[in-house]
């Protein structure tokens, strides 16, 4: 008893760790005068170089079987830069808070996409989830004028919650085939690829200064918050950890107001609330019908 006590709290330790650096990731937007896809290429260069060297220390086998497998792979690593693009974008044209509360919707997405692509019965309390959600959006939206840069911001964020879920059943047809570090190598590489070239166009300089933090938002920020993710799953549920990611954009507005001195407005408090509140209900009770069903 005491050993599973012990097992699940240093699981815990290592779930929060990462969802607080998956949090303080949004601040890069912020601190590295660089476009988004300056940023995305970066995180994705030196984050695939770090997880090779773990694979190279750890003697994992990066061997893709087949075709399929590979091609899966690269439409990943595209949907990945795309993610990133956007969410980063989203962020520099608005806020911290408004980039990560728009970007927790994923779950969402994932929920109405599941039935469409895998035949998966929709249920009334995803529909309500849904709901509370858009309300929820709808506080943290300050006007709902497109020039408004606030509200570009909401809208680049939600396009990057929808990659995301589609990253996310991407990755579900290759995660019994390999292990989570290979999957996240092969993801980070080809999203390397497809943006580098489009970072590469950028007309700014990079600083040495700058240069550090793609290092540690990549190596940190990225690989070992994988790492992170990965070891937590051996001592508690896959369910737990989903519930504890629907604290990422409370611990990155925390992060946002300490680091930065960006405090959120009392209207993008409540529209938080209702978003991480009704994203947490909506994860513990997928957990709690997966478990029953």
């Amino acid at each position: 008893m005491h050993e599973n006590t012990t097992h699940r709290r240093i699981g815990l330790t290592q779930i929060h760790i990462a969802v607080l650096l998956a949090g303080g990731a949004g601040l890069f937007a912020k601190l590295v005068p660089v476009s988004p896809m300056v940023l995305t290429s970066g995180r994705t260069i030196f984050g695939s170089l770090a997880l090779l060297g773990f694979a190279i220390l750890t003697k994992a086998s990066l061997r893709v079987r087949n075709r399929k497998d590979l091609f899966v792979l690269l439409a990943s690593g595209m949907i990945l830069a795309a993610h990133w693009f956007t969410f980063f974008l989203s962020i520099q044209v608005s806020s911290v808070a408004i980039g990560l509360l728009a970007f927790s919707t994923f779950p969402l997405f994932t929920t109405f996409l599941e039935p469409l692509v895998l035949g998966e019965r929709l249920r009334r309390q995803d529909v309500v989830t849904a709901i509370v959600v858009t309300v929820g959006l709808g506080l943290v939206t300050p006007s709902f004028d497109f020039g408004n840069q606030l509200t570009q911001g909401l809208l680049w964020g939600i396009l990057s919650a929808f990659c995301y879920a589609v990253l996310s059943l991407l990755s579900r047809s290759t995660s019994s085939s390999y292990p989570a570090a290979t999957i996240a190598f092969y993801q980070q590489g080809f999203a390397a690829l497809c943006s580098l070239p489009f970072a590469l166009q950028w007309e700014g300089a990079l600083a040495a200064k700058d240069v550090l933090n793609l290092a540690l938002l990549g190596v940190v920020f990225t690989a070992l918050l994988q790492g992170l993710v990965v070891a937590s799953l051996r001592h508690l549920r896959a369910q737990t950890t989903s519930v504890v990611f629907g604290l990422e954009p409370v611990y990155g507005i925390l992060l946002a107001w300490i680091v930065i001195g960006e405090v959120p407005a009392l209207r993008t408090v409540a529209g938080g609330v209702l978003i991480c509140g009704a994203v947490l209900w909506a994860s513990f009770s997928h957990g709690k019908a997966a478990a029953h069903g």
